[in-house]
């Protein structure tokens, strides 16, 4: 079990930096953004974790909490879904299905046996053939709590991890620890129960669901949902400050608002604007990359390599010190569209059909989307759209021609590219480095900047010189 009394010993050293009321960005503004990758890896519509906030403060609000409580608890609820990418894998693999369809259809799924029994047999191995796809039938009918357990204990652990990694205070890790707790004491890890759950959690887990079945049949399905599982899932206590907050037209006019995020980014409860000074956006880039990296085996620690071997090949081409910084979490951030790719194509062990390649590629649209929606990233975007194109016209997603393939983009291009031949593929093992290099040196020119590849290969040369003279 994760040890959550041990948390404060995992916080960064360095304090969230000090208020600015004329911060040019806002820490909400930003963790908001980046929270839509969230949505993705949920299969939820783009802007849950953003309107789950708005329902969590209207409830906190309605409730009395002080204003540093309300701070807490907005950050616990953009950030619920931190750990959300560490069990797609698992999932794809027990159920033989596409993880993002199999956790946006199971979160409008009760606790009613029959129910549970038809979503598992509609939602296991559908592509398989009928004797793999019966023995996992079987497997998770003989397992299923020990499953639901290991698969729901995977994404709270890293959840919180996460959330201490990016400097929030415990109160906000324990929130996201327990998001799956149930008053009745029948939720998930601990199977705490009543006031024993984080006030957070409980708040949390009711807008998450208000959000699910507004979303899919409206306000009036939202408001029987609620109602139905209190006392079960719910704290009726919770429940009745929801009902009042939405007595009131406004609270579903901005809940359905295309602008939402604009009002929620300017509701971040008692601090003003948080000064996102350098160390702090480092950070923020190096949690979100685990965020990224966890979704699959086969990309952990990907997107630290691809940034760590951009810097070498910039620092060759003369790049200075802030710019290096900025190129670094342009790089951690790159695949933050990968979030929205299924783990069935991600971790395919064979060459992927039409629609799967076709899903693949769009990762680098959802990364410029992503990053777009920070003005203050506008460049980051770019490289995260445009990392797969290539000079000669004939890369993804826009078939862009060299001269508008920025330099940035070039460098994290042949950074990803190295990384990728050089790591372990469900499809293949590791190349060693000079293979990996002699396909690279077969696309220079036509694929690849020939500037940055001889900055690769110069950097990897000193790289391996200082190993040989420190042995």
């Amino acid at each position: 079990m994760y040890d959550l009394p041990t948390l404060p010993s995992s916080l960064d050293p360095r304090p969230i930096p000090s208020v600015s009321a004329g911060s040019q960005l806002q820490l909400s503004e930003l963790l908001g953004a980046l929270s839509y990758a969230l949505d993705l890896t949920e299969g939820q519509p783009i802007g849950h974790c953003v309107r789950a906030t708005w329902i969590g403060l209207r409830i906190g609000r309605q409730m009395g909490l002080p204003d540093a409580e309300l701070w807490e608890l907005y950050y616990t609820v953009m950030l619920k879904d931190l750990g959300c990418s560490s069990n797609a894998a698992r999932i794809c693999e027990l159920y033989m299905s596409d993880d993002i369809s199999f956790k946006r259809d199971s979160k409008t799924l009760g606790e009613s046996l029959p129910k549970v029994l038809g979503f598992i047999m509609s939602h296991t191995g559908q592509r398989s053939a009928l004797g793999a796809r019966l023995r996992a039938i079987l497997h998770i009918v003989q397992n299923g709590s020990r499953i639901v357990d290991e698969i729901i204990e995977t994404r709270c652990q890293r959840g919180a991890q996460i959330a201490a990694k990016l400097r929030f205070p415990v109160a906000v890790s324990r929130g996201i620890y327990s998001l799956d707790e149930h008053w009745n004491g029948g939720g998930r890890p601990d199977r705490l129960a009543g006031e024993a759950i984080p006030l957070y959690a409980r708040i949390a887990l009711l807008a998450q669901v208000v959000d699910v079945f507004h979303q899919a049949a409206g306000r009036e399905a939202a408001l029987a949902e609620v109602r139905a599982r209190s006392g079960a899932w719910f704290d009726p206590a919770l429940v009745a400050s929801f009902e009042e907050a939405a007595r009131d037209e406004a609270f579903w006019q901005i809940l359905s608002s295309p602008d939402i995020g604009d009002t929620v980014f300017h509701l971040e409860p008692g601090f003003g604007s948080i000064v996102l000074d350098e160390v702090y956006l480092d950070d923020i880039a190096e949690a979100f990359a685990e965020v990224i990296d966890s979704k699959s085996p086969f990309t952990s620690g990907h997107s630290e390599r691809v940034a760590a071997y951009a810097v070498l090949v910039a620092t060759e081409l003369g790049y200075a010190p802030d710019r290096l910084r900025w190129l670094r979490r342009a790089a951690l951030l790159h695949d933050i569209g990968k979030l929205g790719v299924s783990n069935a194509i991600l971790d395919k062990n064979g060459k992927l059909d039409t629609e799967e390649w076709t899903a693949m590629r769009q990762h680098a649209s959802e990364s410029q989307s992503i990053l777009s929606r920070v003005p203050a990233f506008a460049e980051m975007a770019n490289v995260g759209g445009a990392h797969h194109e290539r000079l000669d016209g004939k890369g993804y997603p826009l078939g862009l021609s060299a001269e508008k393939i920025d330099l940035d983009t070039r460098i994290v291009t042949v950074a990803d590219v190295f990384d990728a031949l050089t790591a372990d593929r469900p499809y293949r093992a590791a190349m060693p480095t000079e293979r990996a290099l002699d396909i690279m040196r077969a696309d220079v020119g036509t694929a690849f900047d020939p500037l940055c590849f001889d900055a690769l290969l110069r950097a990897i040369g000193r790289a391996e010189n200082a190993l040989a003279n420190a042995a």
